[in-house]
């Protein structure tokens, strides 16, 4: 394998150039727009890097090793990517996904805290936590600088000799047909282009695009600290971290949103959404209900049905491989995605079968949203 190209320059394709560029491949990055624009899945400023995945130790152990791969691309680039303010899980009961966790954490070895509630208030400048059993603390996750992270993938690929072409694409059996018409071949072909990998492999992969929506509250100072952690409420389907560089305080309601196809235009935040947002907030962060708002956006999902990735060889074109599916929680995956396809690739292992392309059957999602089905 000398010789790849990557179609698609979100956080699953540029992690994927810049590893195969490490190891000498020569790569070819295409994408319409530049690696991390806000109309992809990768776009946006913030993702959570936490390692609990419920009771699947296979996220854990792929969410921890690219926790390592975040820390070597920060030392390759000098940016700092990974703040390590940890993530708090609200846990509402004795069983359940937080329990799950705890327990898989654990057993690998990973780093976990059980707090009471009333000792978990000491983490944030304001808290409520009368409706919880508990707070399960990671305290070596953290918040990934997602746009920050996108760019020094691609930076750092491009140092080792990726090529960067900008165009829009479509599969031609092997070949990668660019839309000026030139055509494309090369050893191995990854189509890692987020929601628009259903639409060019239909009957392959099944995906719904999804509009998201991000709401930042201004909590003051106090919220800025490098000692607020992320934190996620699993089963009210809510998300959040501190304020990071300035851009406030991040309430993210993750429940499934409407579907918003790959080239529509993302629309405004709703009223719907911030009143949602305000009314958590008000609840588990008292001090932030007459905050006034920041900002709000929207962003986009690409989910499959069961919110595992996609990693597949095409049935009928050996050397084309589909990457994708990041369904809420793949960002912060990235480099130990890329870093496992390359030892598929090499022959190394067997891509695993929960991968697959095809229909799959709804299960209970793997993202920061207890409720979305």
């Amino acid at each position: 394998m000398d010789k790849v190209i990557v179609v698609g320059a979100g956080c699953f394709g540029t992690s994927l150039a810049w590893r195969l560029a490490r190891a000498g491949v020569a790569v070819t990055l295409v994408d319409q727009f530049a690696p991390g624009d806000a109309r992809a899945s990768s776009g946006g400023e913030s993702r959570l890097l936490r390692c609990a995945h419920g009771s699947d130790a296979r996220y854990a152990v792929l969410a921890r090793r690219a926790r390592t791969l975040w820390r070597e691309l920060e030392a390759e680039t000098g940016e700092e990517l990974l703040l390590e303010h940890g993530v708090a899980w609200f846990a509402h009961g004795e069983q359940g996904w937080e329990v799950a966790s705890e327990a898989v954490l654990a057993d690998l070895g990973i780093p976990v805290q059980r707090l009471a509630p009333e000792a978990a208030g000491a983490l944030f400048p304001s808290f409520s936590g009368e409706d919880l059993a508990f707070v399960l603390l990671e305290p070596e996750a953290g918040v990934l600088r997602a746009a920050a992270a996108v760019g020094a993938l691609s930076a750092a690929a491009r140092a080792r000799g990726v090529c960067l072409e900008r165009a829009r694409a479509r599969p031609a059996a092997r070949a990668v047909l660019l839309d000026d018409g030139r055509r494309l071949r090369a050893d191995v072909v990854v189509w890692a282009c987020g929601a628009w990998l259903a639409e060019l492999f239909p009957g392959l992969v099944e995906l719904r695009s999804t509009r998201q929506e991000l709401f930042f509250l201004d909590g003051g100072p106090l919220w800025a600290g490098a000692g607020v952690p992320g934190w996620v409420d699993y089963d009210a389907a809510m998300y959040g971290t501190g304020d990071v560089d300035g851009l406030g305080v991040k309430l993210a309601p993750d429940s499934e949103g409407p579907e918003l196809g790959p080239d529509e235009p993302l629309p405004p935040a709703s009223t719907e959404g911030e009143r949602a947002a305000r009314d958590y907030a008000r609840r588990r962060f008292p001090a932030l209900a007459g905050a006034p708002l920041h900002s709000a956006r929207t962003c986009r999902y690409e989910l499959t049905a069961d919110s595992h990735f996609v990693m597949a060889e095409h049935p009928e074109h050996p050397g084309v491989w589909l990457l994708g599916g990041g369904s809420g929680h793949g960002f912060k995956h990235g480099p130990a995605l890329a870093e496992l396809l390359c030892g598929v690739l090499a022959g190394n292992a067997d891509p695993p079968a929960h991968f697959a392309v095809g229909s799959r059957r709804p299960a209970r999602s793997l993202r920061t949203a207890g409720s979305g089905r």
